[in-house]
């Protein structure tokens, strides 16, 4: 480069500069996956459902779906582990219930989602209601035209 030609090679960013972001976009990515995977569960799902309603022991959640003990507990701790139901301890049992945390962070991750839908929603809205209304009856024009009288 003595000779006076600059260097035409793009330049790219300094890594380091986007270190951080790159470490929290990733660490956001698997925490969207490992929730997405955890919700996949249809047993899990079961038993948030019924959390929603509200706080359950684990033999209230064994006789209403019909799990054996062993699987209710396997999947509590799962989604204990993974911040959706948190416990406490009343007497000999142990009550879960929901956490809002986790749900509140799937839900932002969906809402650019959500609007990307609403938008196409209220599209098809707009045209299913157009398809709905009646096309305008065009009005009858006479085929014959009379021929004004002559008057003699």
């Amino acid at each position: 480069m003595a000779s006076g030609v600059s260097d035409s090679r793009p330049t790219t960013p300094n890594l380091r500069e986007y270190a951080l972001t790159g470490i929290c976009l990733v660490e956001h990515i698997q925490l969207m996956e490992s929730a997405f995977e955890i919700l996949a569960e249809p047993n899990r799902r079961a038993i948030l459902n019924l959390l929603v309603m509200s706080q359950q022991s684990v033999g209230e959640i064994e006789r209403r779906l019909g799990m054996s003990q062993t699987t209710v507990s396997k999947h509590l701790r799962v989604l204990r582990e993974a911040g959706f139901v948190e416990s406490t301890v009343d007497a000999q049992r142990r009550l879960y219930r929901l956490r809002p945390e986790p749900f509140q962070e799937v839900d932002a991750w969906l809402a650019p989602f959500r609007q990307f839908w609403s938008a196409h929603v209220d599209a098809l809205e707009r045209h299913l209601d157009r398809m709905d209304d009646p096309a305008p009856t065009p009005t009858p024009t006479p085929t014959t035209k009379k021929r004004p009288r002559r008057i003699q």
